[in-house]
């Protein structure tokens, strides 16, 4: 039994080339679950493999710039001449049904998702090392060297932004990254801020200041 029934906004970050998809999937594919993951809007072009409206919704530069002037968006960021953000009624009808939302976005992004969302939960996702970010980044072998070296440029810009975080998770495995996640979602459920009203009305008392 939850002693809150709006679900809870759950933010994964970090730095560029981290692996936040792969953890993401890896969280989606665990037993017992309530998580919906948030799709994201970008201006960049379609990867092998990708679907739209799975991996993200792919609109053109025009039609994104249009949603910014109407205020649709929870955040958005632009890198390297596209932009990225996640369309805010689709949260708050997720939220609203009792789901927990799962954001898998820039830091950029989830320090403005933090602000208007102050008790959203915020996770940190870092690798056991820059050396092996730099590694996973060239790895991809799917951009220009031009591009790699502007992301490993924000990736350590980034590392400095985890003070912001309610948790750091590393990756150093796919599976118990995902694992230590789901914990925290778990355990966020059970914090007293969160579910301290519904419980008074539970057992049918007045909240004592």
């Amino acid at each position: 039994m939850k002693l809150n029934d709006r679900g809870l906004l759950i933010v994964i970050s970090g730095p560029s080339g981290v692996g936040k998809g792969t953890v993401r999937k890896a969280l989606f594919d665990m037993p017992k679950h309530n998580l919906t993951y948030s799709v994201s809007m970008t201006t960049r072009g379609i990867r092998q493999g990708e679907e739209n409206g799975k991996d993200y919704y792919f609109v053109s530069k025009e039609e994104f710039e249009k949603r910014i002037s109407e205020g649709k968006f929870l955040e958005y960021a632009e890198f390297v001449g596209n932009y990225y953000g996640t369309p805010l009624d689709k949260v708050n009808e997720q939220l609203d049904s009792g789901k927990e939302v799962v954001l898998e976005i820039e830091v950029e992004g989830a320090l403005q998702v933090k602000k208007k969302v102050p008790d959203c939960v915020m996770i940190f996702l870092v690798p056991p090392s820059k050396d092996d970010l730099y590694k996973r980044l060239r790895s991809r072998g799917t951009e220009s060297e031009e591009i790699i070296e502007k992301r490993v440029e924000k990736a350590n810009r980034e590392f400095k932004k985890a003070k912001y975080y309610d948790y750091i998770v590393v990756n150093d495995d796919v599976f118990n990254a995902a694992d230590r996640i789901l914990a925290i979602i778990r355990a966020e459920h059970a914090r007293t801020k969160r579910s301290i009203h519904k419980y008074y009305e539970l057992i049918g008392e007045d909240i004592e200041e």
